[in-house]
């Protein structure tokens, strides 16, 4: 890899990160919100991308965070709630009639793709199929399915992610 510079302009703090070197930041944030961070050194192609954000909240939001609830539901429940409200479930069905393939039971399972290659279902195979469908094409399914790249926040592909491994066949598998 290559040599970054972790910065937080609003608390003043910045900090190499070198290649095959551990590095540890400390700080103690004063300010509730959210506050950008970003990559100083050019770092290559990429390094326009190399941003994000720290979140500072009261102690007793942080405990509910960490206990993975948000806004009293849990990542898989706000999962399943995306799921719907992008339509996921209107071509992922668990009935024939679906134009995409059953999520139920997919997680460790081997996936046949289209050219006779398959891939074991594990949470980057689903991370990449929701970023980027057309590169592994199921068998026997049209690649229909668009690309919501730049439309799902890390948090929200997560809860998808959370989601698709709560899924079990019918049969309890």
């Amino acid at each position: 890899d290559v040599i970054h510079s972790f910065f937080l302009p609003e608390f003043r703090i910045k900090t190499d990160v070198l290649p095959g070197r551990y590095s540890t930041l400390w700080f103690q944030a004063d300010r509730i919100g959210t506050y950008h961070l970003f990559c100083t050194q050019y770092c290559g192609a990429e390094h326009s991308r190399m941003i994000g954000r720290v979140i500072v909240m009261e102690p007793h939001d942080y405990q509910a965070w960490l206990g993975g609830e948000r806004h009293g539901r849990t990542p898989a429940a706000s999962g399943e709630a995306l799921f719907v409200s992008k339509a996921c479930n209107t071509c992922h069905r668990q009935d024939t009639a679906a134009r995409a393939p059953i999520l139920a039971g997919l997680i460790g399972k081997r996936v046949a793709l289209q050219g006779g290659r398959s891939v074991l279902a594990d949470e980057g195979y689903v991370r990449e199929s929701i970023l980027n469908p057309q590169a592994k094409i199921v068998a026997g399914y049209q690649p229909i399915m668009p690309t919501f790249k730049g439309q799902l926040s890390e948090e929200e592909l997560l809860q998808l992610i959370d989601y698709v491994k709560t899924l079990k066949t019918s049969g309890g598998t």
